[in-house]
């Protein structure tokens, strides 16, 4: 009980860091005036569609807040009980807590989003001008430090927020109660970020596609050209999908997966209560301590990245990622050993399944470095299938994404396995009995699946450090665009290119974390839904498929998985064309545009894209939404549990596809821009090219990929887990 007190510490400290790491980064350097002019559109055009989107967001947060309390409120079939010695809360009581617990999750969500885009806005006009003066050292200093600014407020808010509203709901009092009220905050954090994560994915893509398309194939111009118009629609996209959509995913995993792992504890606390040990509530409390002692761990790990000159960025920035590892291990031990030896024969256990969880979110970081990054063979199978046409790249990049899928689940089913019968080895302390158990050593109450939290928290213990390495792409990327459009080349533009290509893996390898995460987070948050299930007085011992009604709730969980990818990539195809359309017509109207004596009309560009962002994420949003309720209403709480069972397994699969065959297909085209492949002759085959067009339309079909459905079907698997667990009570 004695290291609560790490929970606002590491809180408030990682707001403190980040804002020390935030003053280093503004004070820096801020380039020519042209490049000034160019980082001040994509801010203002960054600024524009967060507005219009969060207002948007806003409205149907509060429409759906209202409606989650008048659905628990008049639907409920029981009250919040089934536990002996809780008081009981009404049903009007459940309904505004959760009301209002969802409408805080949307705002720290929608927060966090925010702060992801506006720090990355800022830095990557600092990262240009480094390495335009200062080199590739300097510019991997500021790149990681913008992108860990957001990484380390965002996880703090996430924190905070939890333990927060977790003692505002009473948690000191009833922390047996508290954890079952506050599934709101997640829920709203899951809504909000599904559709940051879709508009902002549906307007990156759009304007990536759209430039890349007419400019690299058509026109033959650079990427990030200044002649393109749909170049700063681009440079916009990568701010508002890639920080501000991951910014909120991140947080609504972190928070969600943290109040999950909290609802596993109560079974354990109950019965430590009822043996009358000295602080049963470490039980509950023991994830929030755990992912401060992360937040220390990462913040040593951000200072110890040191580019050097000529040395490979990636190297420097596993680097610091192993030292937070390290850290993070030492930090997890500290904690086990601090918090549980009173209330637990044998802490190692629990111990050792947290460790399952840091050497998880290890090999997803290195298997999609494999798999994304151009060194390796994955990706210059799909470059060396471009020689022969867009086709056989297109072949090539979907078998990689296929391929993925075995690591992905290999590692996910092994990090369940291990955390759950490392968990199930949880005694009592000696001569402790409890209900189900008479005899000592007694096994703890739940342990197997408490050890499957305990893994999933030691996942999210490096979260800052990985959220920081995925902004550190979309700056770098904005750096090299901002370098481009200056007419600046040479050594500065290699340095950026380099940094770019860099920034692609590290975003993959955060998708693929994400990915992780919620692979083992399923697990937890569907154990939890049982267990608020059984909580209300129908316990589920097993989901039986044979039943019709909960086959056909599984049918129901796949299919709306390969329907939502279909409606979020078919947006990105209208919007894209609408702005192929628009450049082309530029180019058509004003030869001045490819002469390079007129400007082309960015704004256009950045105003179709807006639209189509803010319009075509809302069917696909409210589908992920309304869906599941209609089953549990109709089909009841076991058809649920498997719509959410299957479901899951089904986003989890195909997410991994998608990401990864995105990122191999975008770093396949940059390894043949970089020179990376030749012909029989020896000489490079680079832009251009028929063999660059082919890697180019590769590309363009693996950016609504990676960018679009897959990021937001890591939102749509935990939105699935806070809806079903905050409803349960009009599904029994």
């Amino acid at each position: 009980m004695g290291l609560i007190w790490a929970v606002p510490i590491a809180g408030v400290g990682a707001i403190l860091f980040a804002l020390f790491l935030a003053r280093d980064v503004l004070r820096r350097d801020t380039g020519t005036p042209q490049m000034q002019d160019i980082a001040a559109r994509i801010f203002e055009g960054a600024m524009a569609f967060l507005r219009r989107q969060y207002s948007t967001i806003a409205l149907l947060a509060i429409v759906a807040a209202v409606l989650v309390g008048i659905l628990l409120a008049l639907l409920s079939k029981t009250e919040v009980d089934g536990v002996p010695g809780i008081t009981t809360a009404d049903k009007v009581g459940l309904g505004w807590r959760t009301g209002v617990a969802f409408l805080v999750g949307a705002f720290c969500s929608g927060l966090a989003g925010f702060i992801g885009m506006f720090i990355s806005v800022k830095a990557n006009l600092r990262t240009a001008a480094a390495a335009a003066r200062g080199g590739l050292r300097e510019a991997i200093t500021v790149s990681l430090r913008g992108g860990a600014v957001s990484g380390f407020l965002i996880v703090a808010l996430s924190l905070l927020g939890v333990s927060g509203i977790f003692y505002a709901y009473d948690g000191a009092n009833k922390p047996d109660l508290a954890p079952f009220l506050i599934v709101g905050f997640g829920f709203g954090a899951s809504f909000v970020a599904l559709f940051a994560q879709l508009g902002g994915g549906i307007y990156t893509k759009a304007a990536d596609v759209g430039a890349d398309l007419v400019g690299k194939v058509e026109a033959g111009i650079p990427e990030d050209d200044p002649r393109n118009a749909a170049v700063v629609a681009d440079l916009v996209g990568d701010n508002v999908g890639d920080c501000a959509g991951r910014g909120a995913d991140l947080f609504e995993s972190t928070a969600a997966e943290n109040i999950g792992a909290m609802i596993l504890g109560v079974a354990a606390f109950l019965a430590a209560r009822s043996a009358n040990l000295p602080h049963p509530e470490v039980w509950i409390l023991f994830p929030l301590v755990v992912r401060s002692f992360g937040l220390f761990a990462t913040g040593v790990g951000i200072m110890f990245v040191r580019g050097k000159e000529g040395g490979d960025p990636m190297a420097a920035l596993n680097r610091g990622y192993m030292v937070a590892v390290v850290l993070a291990i030492v930090g997890l031990a500290v904690t086990t050993w601090v918090m549980l030896d009173d209330v637990v024969e044998n802490p190692i256990w629990i111990f050792l399944a947290g460790l399952v969880g840091i050497a998880a979110s290890v090999a997803f970081v290195y298997i999609t470095q494999y798999y994304t990054e151009s060194k390796y063979r994955p990706v210059k199978e799909i470059a060396n299938a471009s020689r022969t046409g867009p086709a056989t790249n297109f072949l090539a990049g979907i078998s990689v994404g296929f391929e993925t899928t075995l690591s992905t689940a290999v590692v996910i089913g092994l990090a369940i396995l291990g955390a759950f019968y490392l968990g199930r080895e949880l005694n009592m302390p000696d001569g402790v009995t409890t209900l189900t158990c008479q005899v000592p050593p007694c096994p703890v109450p739940n342990g197997g699946l408490f050890g499957t939290a305990v893994a999933t928290m030691g996942m999210l213990m490096t979260a800052a450090y990985v959220l920081a390495m995925d902004t550190f792409g979309p700056i770098t990327d904005n750096a090299s665009g901002i370098i481009e459009m200056s007419g600046i080349g040479g050594t500065v533009r290699a340095i950026t290119d380099r940094l770019d290509a860099v920034g692609n893996t590290t975003k993959a390898l955060t998708k693929g974390y994400a990915m992780g995460s919620a692979g083992l987070a399923a697990f937890l948050l569907f154990s939890a839904y049982l267990d608020e299930v059984a909580k209300l007085g129908t316990p589920l011992a097993a989901v039986d498929l044979s039943k019709p009604k909960v086959f056909v709730g599984a049918l129901l969980g796949v299919m709306l998985v390969f329907l939502f990818s279909s409606l979020a990539i078919r947006a990105v195809r209208r919007a894209a064309s609408d702005i192929i359309e628009e450049v082309r017509r530029q180019f058509r109207e004003d030869p001045g545009i490819m002469q390079g004596t007129v400007r082309p009309d960015y704004a256009r560009c950045v105003d179709i894209t807006t639209r189509a962002g803010l319009r075509e994420m809302i069917l696909p949003g409210l589908l992920a939404v309304i869906l599941p309720i209609i089953v549990g209403v109709v089909l009841r709480a076991e058809a649920v549990a498997a719509f959410l069972m299957v479901g899951t397994i089904g986003g989890i699969v195909l997410a991994t596809v998608m990401n990864n065959a995105g990122g191999a297909w975008d770093n396949a085209k940059k390894f043949i821009e970089a020179g990376g492949l030749s012909n029989p002759h020896g000489e490079d085959v680079g832009k251009g090219s028929p063999t660059h067009a082919a890697a180019v339309a590769g590309d363009t079909v693996g950016d609504p990929f990676k960018d679009t459905a897959g990021p937001s079907l890591h939102v749509l698997v935990k939105l699935l887990s806070t809806i079903t667990l905050v409803l349960a009570p009009i599904f029994i």
